[in-house]
């Protein structure tokens, strides 16, 4: 299978990106702009069938650009997309920059809706598209001071996943959004430092790689909490 990881450089979407690996018969193109990091991902897969796109999601152009060069070739369909990338600011609404807005919003809602609008004309009956939520973003579940942002910007990926999975349902395409809980990576602990999440990244990749590849059989246009908390 061709499967597409956005994030892939650290903590879940370098483990989804190993699990979905070990299989031989897949290719990653794994996109973050740790360009080192993503050296190391791809050295790390033993079967060494991980190709690396070191873009910022941010730059809309460049991404559409090297993603071109890199996938309507070669393989020149899609089979998965896990739109993984994410940004966590924590800081109290009065506080928000300008910049830290349009930071938040680009890279958690408008960068995996540009790329989903791109790669569509290379997917056909059978693909599936997740986009990695928050519980931030599910609706009823409990809310943080310094989150609201980027929680409205998740919420807007849940129903974007929905609107979507109506829209191309005759085509046989899937969305499915994964609104995970606090999960132990590094972007948390930046975010809320001293706080350790309840899941560990490698536990977390384990089902979303799981999912990516059998989810669709089950689900379209659901918003899934992953959280082992009451939301």
């Amino acid at each position: 299978m061709n499967i597409i990881i956005t994030g892939a450089s650290a903590g879940i979407g370098r483990e989804v990106a190993l699990c979905l690996a070990r299989d031989e018969k897949n290719k990653i193109v794994a996109i973050s702009r740790n360009k080192t990091a993503l050296l190391s991902l791809s050295e790390a897969a033993e079967n060494k069938n991980i190709i690396t796109v070191d873009v910022d999601l941010r730059l809309t152009q460049e991404v559409r650009k090297r993603l071109k060069n890199v996938l309507y070739e070669d393989p020149g369909s899609v089979d998965i997309l896990i739109n993984n990338a994410g940004l966590l600011i924590n800081k109290p609404f009065s506080e928000l920059r300008e910049s830290d807005v349009e930071d938040l919003i680009n890279v958690n809602f408008q960068s995996p809706l540009l790329i989903i609008q791109y790669l569509l004309p290379l997917m056909k009956s059978g693909s599936h598209i997740v986009n990695i939520g928050s519980m931030g973003g599910f609706q009823g579940s409990s809310k943080f001071t310094g989150l609201s942002v980027y929680s409205a910007a998740k919420g807007a990926l849940a129903v974007l996943t929905e609107c979507l999975a109506t829209e191309y349902a005759t085509q046989g395409i899937s969305f499915n959004c994964l609104a995970l809980g606090s999960v132990s990576t590094d972007m948390l602990k930046k975010a809320f430092p001293g706080y350790s999440g309840s899941m560990a990244p490698s536990e977390v990749a384990r089902f979303i790689a799981d999912f990516a590849l059998n989810g669709n059989k089950y689900f379209n246009g659901k918003v899934i909490p992953v959280a082992k908390s009451i939301p």
